[in-house]
């Protein structure tokens, strides 16, 4: 069972997840907090994902992202803000996946299976100004310094990368490359290391905005 922790205040909002949470046979609830406050106890009930929201009463849940992170728990952001500077902070953060409130139940549900498999769901209207951004003119743009030949990302990293963004795992990868999922592993460790990041998501990113990959 896919073990989720719900982080939202809005009533409604919480027991509609709740409901379609229930309706997965795959899933189960594993914590519900209504603020940051109660965070932590779901937190320790060591949940896979957390649908996290971002507005709170007593806070922001961007700012408890990284400590999901590094409590190997997936921080899935379900919010209403779809903004250039939110949705960038929030992958800046370490979030997985980014998708509003109006996603409709099956994509939210198919957007929990796709982050515990390695992808990095992100909402339509999100991804294409977070793509109508990547894609400014080149003269409106700062010009990056050019990568050292040791850290540019090889052709085979490049299509790796391609097949996260759009949702692949691992395993998925792996049969789409002809390759095995060790070998995928090798390579995620490479890009990791060249790019200094520390997950899928937050690798397709930095990628697009070094201009070694494009979506």
């Amino acid at each position: 069972m896919i073990r989720i922790g719900i982080l939202e205040d809005s009533v409604p909002v919480r027991e509609h997840f709740i409901h379609i949470l229930g309706l997965a046979e795959d899933m189960e609830v594993y914590g519900v907090a209504t603020c940051l406050a109660e965070l932590p106890a779901v937190l320790d009930a060591k949940p896979d994902l957390i649908l996290t929201d971002l507005g709170l009463p007593d806070g922001s849940g961007l700012d408890h992202i990284q400590g999901m992170r590094d409590r190997g728990i997936a921080s899935l952001v379900i919010t209403a803000f779809g903004d250039k500077e939110t949705v960038l902070s929030a992958l800046n953060a370490g979030a997985n996946g980014y998708l509003l409130k109006d996603t409709e139940d099956h994509a939210v549900l198919e957007g929990i299976r796709v982050t515990l498999q390695g992808g990095a769901p992100i909402s339509a209207s999100a991804a294409a100004f977070l793509l109508q951004e990547l894609r400014r003119p080149a003269e409106a743009a700062p010009q990056a310094k050019p990568e050292p030949a040791a850290e540019r990302l090889t052709p085979r990293e490049t299509e790796l990368l391609t097949l996260f963004s759009r949702g692949h795992s691992y395993k998925s990868a792996a049969r789409e490359l002809g390759i095995s999922p060790l070998t995928v592993g090798d390579h995620v460790k490479a890009i990791y290391r060249k790019l200094s990041v520390n997950s899928r998501g937050e690798a397709v990113f930095a990628a697009v905005q070094r201009g070694q990959l494009r979506l």
